[in-house]
């Protein structure tokens, strides 16, 4: 395994657990960023986690961005922080073709308690997402990785947010994941303990992608999973 995203082998076993900066990394964008270029934000380096609040990294990112805009830039994210640097967004969008990404994993809040205490609640990520909407920034809700759930009002709830297609993803378990990250074992050992396993089984997980496909279908859009959804963030 190689270092990616200036993450070495070794800092896999302790994901979740630290937080580095490339201090340098506005200045290393101005060096590099070219008009045709796409930039992906993706989830393993979610620019808006907690320790952005006092680094503020970003606006200076943005600043360089707005100097030279890149041809798509795209933010995944599921921090409320985002919302800080609305105004630079808000300029970003009419120089380029701005994407966010909001990350949605489950509408019932005792399960976001388990799996996600140090991320923002459900309606609160609706209310970041409606704000985004209303500034004009095309986002997306995008439903991963799939906690337990009440698929419907989560899709539902989605959609009256964006207007627009829902992107999403299961937790990622290596029977359907052959190569890559899946699931850490912190999520086996809750779900576990209690009782959701059927959410980390790939049939369990298959038949709650199609409820939530089936919700889209019905509101006149459509719900992509995987490599090919995401993908669509990038056109």
């Amino acid at each position: 395994m190689g270092i990616y995203g200036g993450l070495k082998p070794e800092d896999w076993k302790r994901w979740g657990q630290f937080t580095t900066f490339k201090s340098n990394a506005a200045e290393l964008l101005r060096r590099e960023v070219r008009s045709g270029q796409i930039i992906y934000c993706s989830p393993l380096v979610d620019p808006y986690q907690p320790a952005e609040e006092a680094a503020q990294m970003m606006p200076r990112i943005l600043d360089a961005l707005l100097e030279s805009p890149p041809r798509v830039f795209t933010i995944q994210t599921r921090g409320p922080l985002i919302l800080r640097d609305l105004d630079r967004f808000r300029v970003l969008a009419e120089r380029t073709t701005l994407r966010v990404s909001f990350s949605i994993t489950t509408n019932r809040e005792e399960i976001r308690r388990l799996y996600e205490p140090h991320c923002a609640g459900f309606e609160e990520r609706l209310a970041v997402v409606r704000t985004l909407r209303e500034a004009g920034i095309e986002t997306y809700a995008t439903l991963a990785p799939l906690l337990p759930c009440d698929p419907e009002v989560l899709a539902s709830a989605a959609i009256e947010a964006t207007g627009r297609d829902l992107i999403g993803d299961p937790l990622h378990i290596r029977a359907t994941k052959r190569q890559g990250a899946t699931t850490r074992e912190a999520a086996f050992k809750i779900g576990a303990a209690h009782g959701h396993d059927d959410y980390l089984d790939a049939a369990h997980q298959a038949r709650v992608v199609e409820q939530i496909d089936a919700v889209a279908r019905e509101a006149g859009f459509t719900f992509t999973t995987g490599p090919r959804g995401f993908a669509r963030l990038a056109l």
